[in-house]
């Protein structure tokens, strides 16, 4: 498994040299109590295993959809980076991720600006393994619409059973999918705040059965 370089700032260091690093999921030293547990269909089965001496977190979903999801405040502006190594086991079979009966992932993280994570008033991005898109693809959820976007990190042509670290500046990213404001000062007051954080692997509306493992995740300014 490729370990995610990190470097431990001075506290409160006002350094250019520091790098900032908000710690998000620690599965090493993190219980799985300290995120909130959602199931739409089934149970996905979440559980903290050893592979390849890491502990990380293996998702198995059978016709089944479970959101993990823990309320963060994440300035943007300040930490833009998310930072993430995940793997899958399969592909997905024969979706159309675009359509609400292809709408299943074998992994993905949620990320939202407003009020709550699932709330019709947010904007989010969903960064998705996806089964049948092209890496870096883009979409809007087939169920959520335009206030629900999707980008396909990994894609079909991607490798199974090998893992892969990634790194996205997510404020970028929700300027690119939502529209830029004219300003970077209306910009920052759109985009900034950060409120909340998932992961999921889902495979409800193909009734398939898929096994994904996710590494520790954390927020950095570079």
């Amino acid at each position: 498994m490729p370990i995610l370089l990190r470097i431990t700032p001075l506290l409160f260091s006002l350094s250019a040299f520091a790098t900032v690093e908000l710690p998000i999921a620690e599965f090493e030293h993190e219980a799985l109590g300290t995120w909130k547990v959602k199931h739409f269909q089934g149970r996905t089965q979440y559980v903290q295993v050893r592979l390849e001496g890491q502990r990380v977190l293996k998702a198995t979903s059978n016709n089944s959809a479970t959101l993990l999801s823990k309320p963060i405040r994440i300035d943007l502006v300040e930490t833009p980076y998310l930072n993430w190594s995940w793997r899958v086991e399969n592909q997905l079979k024969g979706l159309n991720e675009t359509t609400k009966d292809g709408d299943d992932y074998a992994a993905r993280i949620y990320l939202a600006i407003g009020t709550k994570l699932l709330s019709s008033s947010s904007k989010a991005i969903n960064y998705v393994w996806s089964s049948n898109q092209p890496r870096f693809s883009r979409w809007s959820n087939a169920f959520a619409g335009e206030k629900v976007q999707m980008i396909a990190i990994r894609g079909e042509a991607d490798s199974v059973s090998q893992w892969q670290s990634e790194k996205r500046n997510v404020y970028q990213d929700f300027i690119n999918m939502f529209g830029d404001k004219g300003s970077e000062q209306a910009n920052r007051e759109a985009y900034r705040d950060l409120n909340g954080i998932a992961i999921m692997t889902d495979t409800d509306n193909s009734d398939q059965a898929v096994t994904a493992y996710y590494g520790d995740i954390f927020f950095s300014a570079k």
